[in-house]
């Protein structure tokens, strides 16, 4: 025998129930999903056709085709996979630090503000994710072309949004930017070829704990002679030299330099490539303003890239890196570093480095470099690519 009490519970269920049903079917006997995933159900922005279904790109943003059925969609950002890391020199698993960032991202979302920035990234950008390139792992010279192409192909299309003034393009157009997800940092060298293919050659802001401007040999380790040495993620900046990709009259910067070099030389060499160092100490005597001030005297009004190698924040907040170096910077110092460079005429960018097999459990580096990832496009949105 049933008792008062669960009488009144069976029939509070059936009327919500009830309550519920006109939602469910349409006028034609279908499931009505934009009813269902409403607001009046789920406290939830409302669902439509148009909306992001619950698929895992990047911040939300709208996942794309581009090389596909969606590559007459236009956007103003591309959000691209390069899932490559096999030019590392220490420990692997790169590749898959595209998905790991995109896991990252889950919490954010394009159409949400930044509040550091005051800045709503989607009022001024639109922003799709073309999934990953594919990339082989047998050879790294194809897999670079492969990238590279892709990358490229991007670059080329007609941007989703026009602005008042001079675009910096060398053609007078507006171009879609491009932030891609790594990948081990080699993967800059392709990108570069591309940014500079359209723009002319940039001012690299480069984080990262290491140079990256080592010449091949010095990276190759042991090798047979008469042999091709190939480029890999230290040495990628001395081909993007040797190739006319960077800006002229050492117009780069290295920021949170930190790691261990064969030789004082190393630096002497650095400087023949281009670029300025400010070294990770250095917060504590300047501050991040300091930082900021240094960036911006050293890049002037030149285009700009931004490659960020995720080792040039602390690895106590994040650990899963291939060449981790103790004493980098906090991620709220990145931020601050980030949120200074507003104005910068920000091209395209990077985050490197991300391998998620070496990340804590609550997925702390993927987290930090999702969040980086959306500051980036923040600064994006906030400075078109105008003269």
């Amino acid at each position: 025998m049933f008792s008062l009490g669960l009488l009144v519970l069976a029939a509070a269920a059936a009327s919500a129930r009830a309550s519920q049903a006109p939602y469910r079917l349409s006028a034609e006997g279908a499931t009505d999903f934009e009813k269902l995933f409403s607001s009046e159900l789920l406290f939830a922005d409302t669902w439509s056709q148009e909306s992001w279904n619950g698929l895992v790109s990047f911040a939300r943003a709208q996942p794309l085709r581009c090389f596909g059925a969606d590559a007459d969609v236009k956007y103003d950002v591309a959000v691209l996979g390069a899932p490559f890391d096999t030019a590392t020199s220490y420990r692997p698993g790169a590749r898959f630090g595209p998905n790991g960032i995109r896991q990252g991202a889950r919490r954010l979302g394009v159409e949400r503000i930044n509040v550091p920035h005051k800045i709503r990234i989607s009022d001024y950008l639109n922003v799709a994710d073309c999934g990953d390139v594919p990339m082989t792992f047998v050879d790294n010279k194809v897999a670079l072309r492969q990238l590279e192409l892709a990358n490229k192909e991007l670059l080329a299309r007609p941007a989703a949004r026009s602005y008042n003034g001079t675009s910096l393009a060398k053609d007078g157009k507006y171009h879609p930017r491009v932030l891609t997800l790594g990948g081990d940092h080699t993967i800059t060298l392709p990108l570069l070829r591309g940014v500079a293919e359209t723009y002319g050659p940039v001012s690299v802001i480069h984080f990262d704990s290491h140079l990256d401007t080592w010449k091949p040999k010095f990276m190759s380790g042991p090798w047979l002679p008469g042999e091709e040495i190939p480029v890999t993620h230290g040495s990628y900046f001395w081909y993007a030299y040797k190739e006319g990709l960077l800006a002229s009259n050492n117009s780069n910067v290295h920021v949170g330099i930190r790691g261990a070099i064969g030789s004082w030389e190393d630096y002497e060499d650095d400087w023949a490539v281009g670029f300025h160092i400010s070294h990770a100490e250095d917060i504590e005597e300047v501050g991040y303003q300091g930082i900021v001030d240094k960036i911006k005297e050293v890049v002037g009004d030149n285009p700009v890239y931004i490659s960020l190698d995720i080792d040039v924040v602390d690895p106590g907040m994040a650990p899963a890196t291939g060449t981790p170096e103790i004493g980098g910077f906090t991620t709220r110092e990145i931020k601050k570093i980030l949120k200074g460079l507003v104005g910068l005429k920000i091209v395209g960018a990077d985050i490197v480095e991300v391998a998620p097999a070496y990340d804590t459990q609550d997925e702390i580096t993927q987290i930090a470099a999702a969040n980086i990832g959306w500051d980036m496009l923040a600064l994006m949105a906030k400075t078109p690519t105008v003269v």
